[in-house]
């Protein structure tokens, strides 16, 4: 047989999308192609972040508290840091609404926003602060979101009283007296309270200072 004849007689090896054979290859290893891939970039640089937290904060999951922790109490939930003056006035009160009221069920929060105002200068500052005034609270790791979620918080110290169910029942801009967050925890501890059910206190899910 010529060599003409065996190359007309040999099949074809060139690679033909018509040849359905060519095709289920072709569709084969593009799959495997896109899970290795994929693989790759879910296995890069660890895990996903758990956050946007502020820096040198040792941050997991079991140090996070919830907003939904406190359901069944009454909460006051103030946004302040350690540069304010105005918030450092009104710590003592809140100190002390906490040692009277926490056998009636009443609990107060605060939350840092030392991590990402002023740059983050105060930032260290929190935990000797914490320890210097006695907080006897919780104090949260605030971040850019949950300023956010409650309304931009566009000053500070700004102040929430939410009621049993999660409603925000007052809301203050600026330093508050004692007696005004008491006339509003008395409001919600009332026997013929009735939250108005118009705002529901966001959730959130951040770190305790420590």
């Amino acid at each position: 047989m010529s060599d003409k004849n065996k190359q007309q007689n040999e099949p074809n090896k060139k690679f033909d999308l018509k040849n359905q054979k060519h095709r289920s290859y072709l569709y084969t290893g593009l799959f495997f192609a896109a899970v290795i891939f994929f693989f790759i970039i879910n296995n890069t640089n660890g895990g996903p972040e758990e956050g946007p937290y502020p820096p040198n904060y040792n941050v997991d999951k079991s140090n996070l508290v919830n907003l939904s922790d406190f359901k069944g109490k009454v909460v006051i939930l103030d946004f302040w840091a350690t540069w304010c003056p105005p918030c450092r006035k009104g710590i003592p009160d809140l100190i002390e609404i906490k040692k009277e009221l926490k056998e009636k069920g009443v609990e107060v929060v605060g939350i840092s926003l030392d991590g990402f105002t002023r740059g983050g200068a105060t930032k260290n500052d929190v935990i000797p602060f914490i320890k210097e005034y006695g907080i006897n609270y919780p104090i949260l790791v605030g971040d850019l979101n949950v300023a956010q979620q409650y309304g931009g918080i566009q000053s500070i110290p700004t102040s929430f009283v939410i009621d049993k169910e999660g409603y925000i029942v007052s809301y203050y801009q600026g330093l508050i007296s004692k007696e005004q967050y008491l006339s509003d925890i008395n409001k919600a501890l009332s026997k013929d309270y009735v939250a108005d059910k118009k705002y529901m206190a966001p959730e959130f899910s951040l770190p305790k200072a420590k």
